[in-house]
């Protein structure tokens, strides 16, 4: 009886807790931050894509480059990134005339979208802004690190996968089994991508936050908020191919909503993990309102 009493006490807890972040999420206006942050991605992600494979291009063959782009934009933009990919693919073919200027206004816009996902984790996380100060250089210089690392990542994984498909004729023998290599290319691609988004999230829930957090509550947001989006993403690949009057509604400009639904989507659910992080901090007291009036600039 005491166990059940205990598992009532502990789900009405959990009720109650998750019921805080959904008023905390609403007071914060976390649906109008997701769609802030969605409309910035739009303007971001393909600069930052053509920007990725003209530097990358230099290094790894461009077939391989593209395939591996389209690769996790559809984890991104499920159903869509071949198109997005062929138009990456046309203005590589002609980047010999855009330019230095050309080149530092992609760049610009290639990092708005971590700027604006900055100022949405600060409103998420208004207790520490108030008490905590990030200076802005180190602002301007977290989204350019971010596109490098998204680079080396890319160029890690084409690597990994232009190996797998040069083994690809050769069985693979394993304990007397055997196995081939070019089926498993595309599975390792998936892992390799589910872990990059693993890591992904978890730096931003590190990273975007003015102050410190716990690297363990970072991790279980990066995994939960991993899990969501898969699931997420896979009922919008159904929808879109199944039931959705999208392409009747919208004809050409479809590509350009679907984009925003699912990027609007994925950041709801990016902020929604930020929001319970931060109302952990807010129950434990480590950034309580009260302890604000000794820390004000």
């Amino acid at each position: 009886m005491n166990k059940l009493q205990n598992a009532i006490w502990e789900a009405g807890r959990l009720i109650s807790f998750l019921l805080r972040v959904l008023r905390s999420f609403k007071r914060n206006q976390g649906i109008l931050l997701s769609g802030a942050v969605a409309y910035y991605t739009l303007l971001s992600i393909v600069p930052m894509s053509i920007l990725i494979l003209i530097v990358l291009s230099h290094f790894i063959d461009e077939v391989q480059l593209f395939h591996t782009l389209s690769t996790y934009i559809e984890m991104v933009i499920p159903g869509y990134a071949a198109t997005l990919t062929e138009q990456a693919r046309i203005f590589l073919a002609h980047r010999k005339v855009i330019g230095i200027i050309g080149l530092l206004v992609m760049l610009f816009f290639s990092s708005i979208a971590f700027t604006v996902l900055e100022n949405a984790m600060s409103v998420i996380f208004f207790r520490r802004v108030r008490i905590l100060r990030r200076h802005f250089l180190i602002s301007a210089i977290i989204p350019y690190v971010y596109i490098f690392l998204l680079a080396t990542g890319i160029l890690l994984v084409s690597f990994i996968a232009g190996i797998l498909e040069t083994l690809a004729n050769r069985p693979l023998i394993i304990l007397g089994w055997g196995l081939s290599v070019q089926a498993t290319t595309g599975v390792a691609l998936y892992i390799l991508g589910m872990i990059g988004e693993v890591l992904m999230l978890t730096s931003l829930y590190l990273v975007m936050p003015v102050g410190h957090i716990a690297f363990r509550q970072a991790l279980i947001g990066g995994i939960t908020a991993t899990i969501l989006w898969e699931i997420t993403r896979r009922i919008l690949v159904w929808y879109y191919s199944a039931i959705s009057l999208v392409n009747l509604i919208y004809g050409s400009f479809t590509t350009v909503v679907v984009f925003l639904l699912s990027i609007e989507a994925a950041a709801l659910i990016l902020l929604l993990g930020a929001q319970v992080i931060a109302e952990f901090e807010h129950g434990s007291g480590k950034f309580a309102m009260d302890d604000l009036s000794g820390f004000e600039t």
